[in-house]
């Protein structure tokens, strides 16, 4: 494993999940969960949620495919969050696979008797944290950055 911090996002239609890593990449903590509207118009509510933002590795944006692995709305919508997000920084920017993230979430946050209403605030956070996760997983058992850079996905979605 590559050391340093690594950013997750979980960009969601009402709110965006952040979660964080250590520098060795061994965990994956919960940040916070931003209101998307709000941060549509100020980037800078998610900089300052982060310390030592500038310093990160690299930023992991949820990219939401179909059961199919094909792109909907949800996709076009992240990446463009995520393109965003790279115009406003210079830490890379990478979009991982995020299907089922949200749902394995649910189902942990069930597992510890918390329901949908009482973890909304947190659901998200839960959904960058296994981002983060699975993006742990890729590089470990395959050697590679996890994910796609902007400039690939598009090459790959034209």
């Amino acid at each position: 494993m590559r050391p340093g911090r690594r950013l997750a996002i979980d960009v969601g239609k009402a709110r965006v999940g952040v979660a964080i890593s250590d520098p060795h990449a061994i965990l994956a903590s919960p940040v916070t969960t931003l209101d998307r509207e709000s941060l549509i118009d100020n980037l800078e509510q998610l900089f300052q949620s982060v310390e030592d933002f500038n310093t990160l590795l690299e930023i992991y944006v949820g990219l939401p495919l179909n059961m199919a692995g094909l792109i909907t709305s949800s996709t076009l919508d992240a990446a463009q969050f995520a393109q965003r997000l790279a115009e406003a920084t210079a830490v890379p920017i990478l979009l991982v696979d995020e299907r089922l993230t949200t749902s394995l979430s649910n189902a942990h946050l069930r597992e510890i008797g918390k329901s949908q209403k009482d973890a909304r605030s947190t659901i998200d956070q839960m959904a960058a944290v296994a981002i983060l996760e699975y993006a742990f997983q890729v590089e470990r058992n395959a050697g590679a950055i996890p994910g796609l850079s902007l400039e690939e996905w598009r090459r790959t979605n034209e």
